[in-house]
């Protein structure tokens, strides 16, 4: 929900759930079992976004950790949620799919624009369940700093999507000192390079051609398919080796980006919100108009992406 490239912002545009799910190759792929049984909370039905129900304690811990950094460090500068209830947590009629949506806004002195962040678990028709989680932190155009995203895609002990960066906000051609201040001097390829040199890590390429190009240089795309046998396993490869990565990567965006102060002229300014606007609005036309109805129906996804369009262009 994370851009998504998230469920809920841009990094939601993966292939897992942008085509149909009976048919969906990739989810065939990804057919495995959730971490915790669906009947587990068959009785609760208010399920909350801390909560991250579904996924493993080292999947819960990472992201429960980001969240709180993020909240802690930005503190009373970001409002509260104000979600309505049945948006904060939400499910289809079959209850095969469940959901939830957590939104901080930035006070008026902030450059944070929005904290979004988002879980979804959804049995699949080929048997198991998918689970994705992100978190993203969007910015103001008082400032072009890049956002911050993370999502992670995990079904079962042995497979992983990861998607973790801090997308640009503006050209990186036009404007080689922006290359230079956010991704160059913070080296954070060698955070994309930790991560890769692991031999259960393999590159990850979006089928969309969107995500493709608004994604930055360093940008951590990776898929990781373990098996039983081997010595190490997804919740170790996330405790050990993703979460401190994507501490590093958060501590730069929260030092660099979001507490850090970039004039620009108004021209400037209005140049950064244009572009925000397309892809904030982008997010919603190129999948979730499509992918949200086929996993909750039309009413809960009027209901959802009404409210992500009013803090969208808000």
């Amino acid at each position: 929900m994370a851009v998504p490239i998230a469920l809920f912002s841009a990094q939601f545009s993966t292939p897992l759930l942008t085509n149909s799910l009976p048919s969906s190759p990739v989810l065939k792929r990804f057919s495995c079992s959730s971490s915790v049984p669906m009947e587990h909370y068959s009785d609760n039905r208010q399920l909350k976004f801390e909560e991250f129900p579904y996924v493993s304690v080292p999947h819960k811990e990472l992201m429960v950790e980001l969240v709180s950094t993020l909240e802690n460090r930005l503190g009373t500068s970001l409002l509260p949620c104000t979600l309505p209830s049945d948006v904060q947590y939400f499910e289809n009629q079959t209850g095969t799919a469940h959901g939830s949506l957590y939104v901080r806004s930035g006070n008026s002195a902030s450059q944070v624009d929005f904290i979004l962040g988002s879980w979804v678990h959804c049995n699949l028709p080929t048997g198991g369940a998918l689970n994705i989680t992100s978190l993203s932190a969007y910015l103001r155009p008082s400032t072009d700093a890049p956002n911050f995203l993370i999502e992670v895609i995990c079904s079962s002990p042995t497979t992983l999507i990861l998607i973790l960066d801090l997308p640009p906000r503006k050209d990186l051609v036009q404007h080689p000192d922006y290359l230079k201040t956010f991704y160059e001097d913070t080296q954070l390829d060698k955070q994309r390079q930790l991560l890769g040199k692991l031999p259960e890590v393999k590159p990850y390429f979006s089928s969309s051609l969107y995500i493709r190009a608004v994604v930055s240089p360093s940008a951590i795309l990776f898929s990781v398919e373990t098996e039983p046998t081997q010595p190490i396993q997804i919740d170790e490869l996330i405790r050990d080796h993703i979460s401190p990565v994507a501490k590093v990567m958060l501590d730069t965006w929260l030092d660099l980006c979001a507490c850090a102060e970039r004039r620009l002229t108004d021209d400037e300014s209005k140049t950064v919100a244009k572009r925000d606007r397309i892809n904030r609005n982008k997010t919603i036309e190129i999948d979730l108009e499509s992918s949200f109805p086929r996993l909750f129906g039309q009413e809960v996804a009027n209901r959802v992406l009404g409210v992500l369009r009013e803090i969208y262009n808000s």
